[in-house]
């Protein structure tokens, strides 16, 4: 090899050998940040006000607490039989169902049928969606009492009718021991009704644009893409929607209070209703064994509705 040839040949450096790597990553993911008994406050609350308050409500409702009494004995299944053999148990059990299907009925028609014509993202219909929101977040006493001054019988409700009608119109919604549960039941609805619309609205959006192109280039309709294809795919909204509609009509109270008070004739009076007369009577044993039977309807009812519906997603 020449001089010049040996000029054109360039060293390589020696190849650096590859880093290591860490055995421990520098991220802090999964590291403890705070100490353990961070959390005694929370627990403490939860045991004092939510934990002892249920063990003894669990308690209370076999023995004979009450008001005129000094001291407290246990009497067995006495509060039970006694609710039970008067009629009084079956009937306030028979409104609370009747009233809390009615709500998740009147609640899941209302929030899907405003869902469906607010879906498009437009101003007016923004401005909609504010508006049924509204009454979310009022209180539900006052919302209640509010229906029940337009709901007079000379309330403006019937004035209004009476104009249209050109006659005076003077029927008492609130008074009649037929359709006072459905009154109720479809005011409860509507205070509520922005809530499910607003978890409609989020299960629609959540709909893919290339399913639902796919059934228009298949020849699908409007009206079947939107029962073939949407409707399937809202089954989580729907699970959400049915379960905190069954959960707050079944431990609702304030509405009706505020509304008809239980009445006319008891008709409207849910368990609440009568948990709350009866602790007012001084009668607590038999206040606690109605809320006992509150806590096992919801759970013996409520879940397993949720858990069939929780399976009806899994089929579609």
């Amino acid at each position: 090899m020449s001089t010049a040839e040996r000029t054109l040949v360039v060293e390589r450096p020696a190849a650096r050998p590859a880093p290591r790597p860490s055995a421990r990553p520098s991220s802090t993911y999964g590291k403890r940040t705070h100490p353990m008994w961070f959390l005694v406050p929370a627990f403490a609350i939860l045991l004092v006000f939510f934990f002892l308050p249920t063990l003894f409500n669990f308690v209370y409702a076999f023995t004979d607490w009450s008001g005129f009494k000094g001291s407290i004995k246990p009497v067995g299944l006495d509060n039970f039989t006694q609710l039970a053999s008067d009629g009084t148990l079956l009937r306030a059990v028979r409104v609370t169902l009747v009233y809390a299907v009615l709500v998740a009925v009147f609640q899941n028609v209302f929030g899907f049928a405003l869902a469906v014509l607010l879906e498009r993202d437009n101003r007016l219909n923004r401005l909609a969606r504010i508006f049924f929101l509204i009454p979310v977040l009022m209180s539900a006493l006052a919302v209640g009492y509010v229906f029940q001054a337009l709901l007079k019988p000379h309330g403006s409700l019937n004035e209004l009718i009476g104009a249209v009608l050109g006659r005076t119109f003077d029927y008492a919604w609130l008074g009649d021991t037929t359709w006072s549960i459905v009154v109720v039941a479809l005011i409860h609805a509507w205070k509520w009704m922005g809530l499910s619309m607003l978890i409609y609205l989020a299960g629609l959006k959540t709909v893919p644009e290339d399913i639902l192109e796919a059934a228009r280039i298949d020849g699908a309709s409007r009206w079947r893409t939107f029962w073939v294809v949407k409707s399937p795919l809202l089954a989580p909204a729907v699970t959400f929607n049915v379960a905190t509609a069954l959960l707050g009509s079944m431990n609702g109270f304030d509405v009706v209070q505020a509304t008809t008070g239980g009445g006319p004739a008891r008709t409207t009076e849910i368990l609440n209703i009568f948990i709350y007369r009866t602790f007012g009577q001084g009668l607590f044993a038999q206040a606690t064994a109605m809320s006992l039977v509150l806590f096992l309807l919801v759970a013996f009812l409520a879940f397993p509705v949720i858990r069939t519906l929780r399976k009806r997603e899994e089929i579609l």
